[in-house]
């Protein structure tokens, strides 16, 4: 029996997550990226698998499936993790009724708590005690360094699982079981298109048809702490509960998006939301904006980045906060409510797209998913 064969496009979290999936179900994988190495959306972010952010249900189901395959990998190829949770730090009441209410109907399903300020403190002394009300625990979450991380993820299915990565090598032509870079083509049984943004250039009429769009974000990270100080658990504003799904069951949260809209109108104008989460060597990353539109600015707007450290001040309380690095990303994500878009392009050809913010927490979960519902 011959070996079934796979070619995914693109190196970046989800077409990892795709290779992994088919590899393990004994496909023979090749894989194409257009750069030398990933330097895309995912290693431009926080580096947080984040169960938290999805609602109970299906999509916490596949974060928590998510972070199972994360912490196996990163295991068997000696990836440095940080399961250390997170805590939303709550400076009124109305954003602690939030959190209060999130946990009476989350506890039951998932690790989590509500915290009073002693606790919180004894959890992190990052955490800036003036206005301190309280805070959400939960134990879900886990930190990767993405910048490293991505690339050690294709040496281990390369090692592992003898995935071929064909690096430098941009595909122009998708045509049923062949694709084609220059005058060099290559064919397998299955295609799947992970690119990102970039699937537009190979199905461009496709691309117009779907509810799609592109956000740009802005992130700062910090310096590595002093004396190998740690901050505990990744840390999040209030603000952060607008935007993530996990929190949209709460009845309170519409009474504190209007307060959000009168007193934060210039932060959910640019879709500012404030997280921080530290890696290994002691750095703290922290955003990040949202702006949404097909073509963006590349340049970063100073303005939005003052804002981010403005809010980041209200809930922590670093050792130093001198900001080291700058940057932008740009990922894809769906405008009609839909958390991906999986689409057969023709006969033989997956494009898995549009993910949004969530690639890092749900995409291995996904295309676990995927993969084993077509071809186990």
């Amino acid at each position: 029996m011959n070996t079934p064969s796979a070619i995914v496009i693109g190196v970046g979290i989800v077409g990892l997550a795709t290779a992994r999936a088919l590899a393990i179900r004994g496909f023979k994988v090749t894989v194409f990226e257009r750069n030398e190495r990933a330097v895309g959306a995912s290693i431009r972010n926080f580096g947080m698998v984040w169960p938290i952010g999805q609602a109970t249900g299906p999509l916490f189901e596949r974060a928590m499936l998510s972070k199972s395959i994360w912490k196996q990998i990163c295991l068997e190829a000696k990836i440095w993790h940080d399961e250390v949770g997170s805590i939303h730090i709550a400076n009124s009441e109305d954003e602690l009724a939030v959190m209060t209410e999130y946990v009476e109907m989350n506890r039951a399903h998932r690790d989590c708590a509500l915290l009073n300020p002693a606790q919180i403190l004894a959890k992190s002394d990052a955490v800036n005690p003036l206005e301190l009300k309280g805070g959400l625990w939960s134990g879900t979450e886990m930190i990767v360094e993405a910048r490293v991380a991505i690339g050690k993820i294709a040496a281990y299915l390369e090692e592992k699982y003898h995935v071929k990565f064909h690096w430098n090598t941009a595909i122009s032509q998708v045509e049923q079981t062949m694709v084609k870079s220059g005058s060099n083509t290559w064919q397998a049984n299955e295609i799947f298109i992970c690119s990102g943004a970039d699937f537009e250039t190979l199905y461009p009429a496709l691309f117009s048809q779907q509810e799609i769009t592109k956000c740009k974000l802005q992130m700062l990270r910090i310096v590595n702490q002093p004396d190998n100080w740690r901050i505990g658990p990744a840390l999040c504003g209030s603000l952060s509960m607008i935007h993530y799904p996990g929190f949209h069951a709460s009845p309170s949260l519409s009474k504190l998006r209007d307060r959000y809209e009168e007193e934060y109108s210039e932060y959910l104008k640019w879709g500012i939301h404030v997280m921080a989460a530290q890696n290994h060597t002691g750095e703290i990353t922290i955003g990040d904006s949202h702006e949404y539109g097909l073509v963006h600015d590349p340049f970063d707007k100073d303005f939005i980045n003052q804002m981010i450290i403005k809010y980041l001040k209200t809930f922590t309380n670093f050792k130093d906060n001198t900001i080291i690095q700058t940057w932008n990303g740009t990922y894809p994500k769906m405008k009609n409510g839909e958390t991906e878009l999986i689409q057969q392009a023709e006969s033989g050809v997956t494009i898995i797209n549009g993910l949004g913010g969530n690639g890092m927490t749900l995409s291995f979960g996904l295309c676990e998913q995927l993969i084993g519902a077509r071809f186990d």
